[in-house]
C-alpha cells in the first residue's frame, strides 16, 4: 500500500466527515476537494474546486487535486448534475493515472423512475466505463435524510403517510467505514449494496418520530402516482436479499439525534 494521499470529493458533507477521519486513523494522508478554500489540519488537505463549475477552471483544479493520488472516494452529490460532475472527474482521474476510484451510489439507481436516481445511474456508467480499476457501493437512504424528512412532514396538522412507500435507512457511519475499508482493499467493481437492519413504511418512520418526542399528529393516507409510485410499492429502492446490513436502527439513531 502506498502513502499517497487519498482524494475525497464532497469530504466535507455528511458522509464525508465520517470518512475522512476513518481514512486518518489509518494513517492515509488526505486531500478534500471543497468548493470554499479551507486552511490544512490534522492531516488533511483542501484544494477548492467545483466539480460542475467552469469548465476549464474546474479541470485545473481536479488535475491540482489528482497530482500523486492513487484512490479517488467520489462522495459529493447533490439533487441533480451528478452524472455531469462524475463524468468531469472520470476524465481527470484518467488523466491522473487513479489506480482505484471509489463510488458512492443508491439502492434502485437502475429502477426508481426520478431524475435524481437517474443521475446516480449515469455516474454509475461514467465509472464502470473509465477504464480506471474502480469500486461502487450503493447504499439505502441515511438516517439523516429519514430524519430531514419526518422532521418537516411532522410539522403539518395533516402528516401525508405515503402508501407502499418503504426506506430501508442506514447509518451513516457504518457506510463510511465500508466505503473505507473497500477504498482500502482491491478495487472490486460492483459490490453487495449496504442497507439498514429494517424496511419501515414512511408513515411508521413518522410515528416513530413522534413517539420518541411524546407528540402524536394525525396522519393522511396519500398515494404517490405513476411509475413512481409503482417503482416505490414494487420496492425498488430496497434490497431485500443479497444486500449487507448495518445493525444501528432507527430507533437507535433517533434517541441519539433527539438527546443531542
Amino acid at each position: 500500500m502506498t502513502n499517497n494521499p487519498v482524494l475525497v470529493t464532497g469530504g466535507t458533507g455528511t458522509l464525508g466527515r465520517q470518512v475522512v477521519p476513518l481514512l486518518r486513523a489509518a494513517s492515509r494522508p488526505v486531500r478534500v476537494l471543497s468548493r470554499r478554500e479551507r486552511a490544512a489540519q490534522d492531516g488533511v488537505a483542501y484544494v477548492r474546486g467545483d466539480l460542475l463549475g467552469d469548465p476549464a477552471e474546474a479541470d485545473a483544479r481536479l488535475d491540482e487535486a489528482l497530482a500523486g493520488v492513487d484512490t479517488v472516494l467520489h462522495l459529493a452529490g447533490g439533487p441533480k448534475g451528478d452524472d455531469e460532475a462524475t463524468r468531469r472527474l472520470v476524465a481527470a482521474a484518467r488523466r491522473a493515472g487513479v489506480r482505484h476510484l471509489v463510488y458512492i451510489s443508491v439502492i434502485g439507481a437502475d429502477k426508481v423512475p426520478l431524475g435524481y436516481f437517474r443521475a446516480k445511474l449515469g455516474a454509475e456508467e461514467a465509472v464502470a466505463g473509465s477504464g480506471l480499476p474502480y469500486t461502487v457501493l450503493r447504499a439505502a437512504q441515511f438516517h439523516d435524510l429519514a430524519f430531514s424528512v419526518v422532521e418537516k412532514m411532522a410539522k403539518l396538522p395533516l402528516v401525508p403517510a405515503p402508501g407502499g412507500v418503504r426506506w430501508q435507512p442506514v447509518d451513516v457511519r457504518e457506510v463510511a467505514a465500508r466505503l473505507v475499508e473497500l477504498a482500502l482493499d482491491a478495487p472490486a467493481g460492483a459490490v453487495p449494496d449496504l442497507a439498514g437492519p429494517r424496511v419501515y413504511g414512511m408513515g411508521e418512520l413518522t410515528r416513530g418520530y413522534l413517539a420518541a418526542q411524546g407528540r402524536s399528529r394525525k396522519q393522511l393516507p396519500v398515494r404517490v402516482p405513476g411509475k413512481v409510485g409503482r417503482a416505490y410499492r414494487a420496492g425498488a429502492n430496497l434490497t431485500l436479499a443479497g444486500a449487507e446490513h448495518g445493525r444501528r436502527t432507527w430507533e437507535e439513531f433517533l434517541t441519539e439525534r433527539l438527546a443531542a
